[in-house]
């Protein structure tokens, strides 16, 4: 087990050399390499694609394809250079992801939500979005520099024989999930939304179109949804309110658009 001045030598470290900035100039923490996420990445998407069901339906993969492919000719080639590879998994569940490495996953439940080519635009370009701002490095950095501090914490609070030692680590993690993972995570999906209606709108597709997606995920909801101070992601509400707040931007890029996608 490390000596707690081992860890926070450790934490120190990384603080120094891992300091970066979002696409929308937010500090981030990394601490892993691009080749490291990729490979992840990759690792990952393949497992899925064994242990999930692929849909074949011509259609739908052909609509999905058309409307990854005008995403992505617009992604950094500094994120990405080489194809992304899309799936659309047969499965009801109302979702999409992006990973790094260029891996996109749609989940067929979700063209049931989705009304027109442009709500998918919305989708998609909101998970490639949390691929162009590195979100999945900065969650495993943080999660990794948060269990050093656990740990050090626990060694220290053994060491001096702390009463209800076990009671203070439980505070501390609740503390830690609602006062700074959640919000985080929060944090994550509004960049996001944010990236993804700025490339939608370079892409061709109408900016718009990404409020009507969420009154939709709202309703598909129902009444299962938790308050958002306990949830990674902000509500339908807000998501709306911060896309319109914005929407002026998006709108001129919309209109500078040379493309017009028709999926």
């Amino acid at each position: 087990m490390y000596k707690p001045i081992h860890l926070f030598i450790i934490l120190f470290a990384f603080l120094l050399t891992a300091c970066a900035k979002s696409p929308l100039g937010r500090n981030q923490l990394k601490i892993y390499s691009n080749s490291q996420l990729s490979g992840m990445g990759e690792q990952a998407f393949d497992s899925m694609k064994t242990e999930q069901k692929v849909s074949t339906k011509q259609v739908s993969n052909q609509f999905v394809q058309c409307v990854a492919d005008a995403i992505t000719k617009h992604v950094p080639k500094s994120v990405f250079s080489g194809e992304w590879e899309l799936v659309v998994f047969d499965e009801p569940q109302i979702n999409a992801f992006a990973l790094p490495g260029g891996k996109i996953g749609v989940y067929a439940g979700l063209l049931e939500v989705t009304e027109n080519q442009d709500q998918l635009a919305a989708v998609i370009g909101h998970e490639v979005g949390h691929v162009i701002a590195d979100h999945g490095n900065e969650r495993m950095s943080s999660n990794t520099l948060i269990g050093i501090g656990m740990e050090a914490t626990n060694v220290l609070l053994q060491t001096k024989q702390v009463a209800s030692s076990n009671m203070i680590m439980a505070g501390l993690g609740l503390g830690l999930q609602v006062g700074f993972q959640l919000p985080f995570g929060r944090t994550h999906e509004t960049e996001a939304d944010l990236i993804g209606l700025e490339l939608m709108a370079k892409a061709g597709f109408r900016p718009e179109q990404s409020m009507k997606l969420w009154e939709n995920m709202d309703k598909a909801s129902g009444d299962n949804r938790q308050p958002e101070f306990m949830s990674t992601h902000p509500s339908p509400t807000t998501r709306i309110e911060t896309l319109n707040n914005n929407m002026p931007k998006a709108l001129q890029i919309y209109k500078a658009a040379t493309d017009r996608p028709s999926c």
